[in-house]
């Protein structure tokens, strides 16, 4: 269970970064953040980021080897990264017109996933 948890809460957690980090250029594309000054999209990023922490440091603190939990410091890591370009992924062909998977981006993904593989052999 635990790794499920950690799974999920990486998940959640890469959701509200991507948003902290893209988010706000979206709002800009669509005219609502147009004319904000710089600190102040600083500000928004800072207020999505905070739910990325409350996600980020639970998945973890639960899936740490160290704490019980399944993954070592490394497969965490490695673990993360994939989702966090799996949900870009998602994120950036939805919102932003004009992103889209070419066949690089999938080729990139299969050594991210032999990467995953990898590091969980003994």
């Amino acid at each position: 269970m635990r790794s499920t948890y950690t799974i999920i809460l990486l998940v959640c957690s890469n959701i509200f970064m991507t948003l902290a980090w893209y988010g706000h250029l979206r709002l800009q594309q669509a005219g609502i953040s147009k004319s904000w000054p710089l600190f102040a999209v600083i500000l928004f990023s800072w207020g999505i980021a905070l739910f990325e922490y409350m996600c980020q440091v639970p998945a973890n603190r639960i899936g740490f080897i160290g704490n019980g939990g399944p993954f070592t410091l490394m497969q965490l890591k490695v673990i993360q990264e994939v989702i966090s370009l799996i949900v870009f992924t998602v994120v950036a062909t939805a919102l932003f017109k004009g992103e889209s998977l070419q066949w690089n981006h999938l080729v990139a993904f299969f050594f991210l996933v032999a990467a995953v593989y990898f590091v969980f052999m003994k």
